[in-house]
């Protein structure tokens, strides 16, 4: 299986925040963001791979600064490692006020994928290759996230998390 290129994955997906995406402060609520940055993820993971995917993981969502209503919201997503059969994919949220003609961070996270087969099993994936000096900064601190997501998830000895150990010792 031939490596694929951080490039390759990349996706831009843009909505425009309309009234029943808000809540009752006029903010995009929090789990419509999630469920479309869960699609640009997936859109991400299944270009890496070219099969389907499912989601196994969300790290931490948190919000800076919230989009209101009649915003855009902007969505990039992208693959930032590949390991044996599941993908890190990284994504940067963004607000923009069209008649303020401002654009603003709104929220980071990291969601893990996993490639599935036709019999809806897990499948290798392609090796990832980084392509920018920021893309080669996520992918090296890649391994300490999905250590400390597998220790979480109870999948991992706390013992065995060299990664992890390397930031402490």
């Amino acid at each position: 299986m031939e490596a694929k290129k951080a490039s390759e994955s990349f996706t831009i997906m843009n909505e425009m925040v309309l009234p029943n995406d808000t809540n009752t402060f006029g903010n995009l609520m929090g789990g419509r963001l999630m469920y479309w940055m869960d699609i640009a993820a997936g859109i991400a993971a299944a270009k890496h791979c070219n099969s389907p995917c499912m989601t196994a993981s969300v790290d931490n969502l948190s919000f800076k600064n919230s989009i209101k209503l009649g915003n855009i919201v902007h969505i990039e997503a992208i693959v930032s490692r590949a390991f044996t059969t599941s993908m890190e994919i990284h994504l940067k949220v963004w607000g923009e006020d069209l008649l303020r003609k401002t654009k603003y961070e709104s929220n980071e996270a990291y969601l893990t994928f996993v490639a599935l087969d036709e019999n809806n099993k897990p499948k290798p994936v392609p090796a990832f290759i980084p392509e920018t000096d920021e893309q080669q900064r996520v992918y090296d601190g890649a391994l300490r996230r999905r250590q400390l997501r597998l220790v979480l998830a109870g999948k991992m000895k706390a013992h065995d998390a060299t990664e992890l150990k390397a930031l402490f010792s």
